[in-house]
């Protein structure tokens, strides 16, 4: 499945392109990932927990930069593991392109993802949500981290990881937006 994100830093544009090449200065910021171990060739161990309600998931797994193109600010990693407990799969290709906004960046974040097993029956319009919920998240500790200073400020702002029941209620709330947007928004009470 194909989702389309965006999101703004209020840092110049060098600044959060050297932020997403560091791989593990980035990871902390990515809610429930945790960097396990790098190889030293680009290839990085990691493990995430994905949560939704009562369901938990624990995916082991590897992720590496396929490419980075400096002068159009586009990187593509690509990211694949299995649930500890060989209930599914799951492999993303993640492209991020970063554009100056302002002072600031945008960043567009296109995933394509594919997810089977226990993952896979939550259906792409609860997997968009809580994917948007995720990467919001992740949005606002990148901004934390390079707006209060490095390393210590990315840990503090990850120790706290995002609660199942939260993320489910947060994309609870996007889909009704969205619902809401698609029954009622375009309905002209003039016609």
């Amino acid at each position: 499945m194909l989702l389309r994100n965006e999101f703004s830093v209020d840092a110049p544009i060098d600044r959060v392109w050297a932020h997403f090449l560091d791989v593990p200065r980035l990871a902390p910021c990515l809610p429930g990932a945790t960097l396990v171990g790098d190889d030293g060739d680009g290839t990085y161990q990691g493990r995430v927990v994905a949560a939704l309600g009562p369901v938990r998931l624990h995916f082991s797994g590897t992720a590496r930069i396929v490419s980075a193109d400096e002068a159009a600010h586009r990187m593509v990693l690509h990211a694949a593991g299995s649930e500890d407990r060989g209930r599914g799969e799951a492999a993303m290709t993640i492209t991020a392109t970063l554009a100056p906004a302002g002072g600031g960046t945008t960043v567009t974040v296109d995933q394509d993802l594919t997810v089977s097993g226990a993952a896979a029956q939550f259906g792409r319009g609860l997997i968009s949500d809580v994917t948007g919920v995720l990467l919001t998240s992740f949005a606002d500790c990148v901004q934390y981290d390079l707006t209060r200073g490095g390393g210590t400020a990315t840990a503090v702002r990850a120790a706290a990881p995002a609660s199942g029941l939260t993320i489910a209620l947060r994309a609870a709330r996007r889909a009704l937006a969205r619902v809401f947007a698609r029954f009622f928004l375009p309905y002209d009470r003039n016609r």
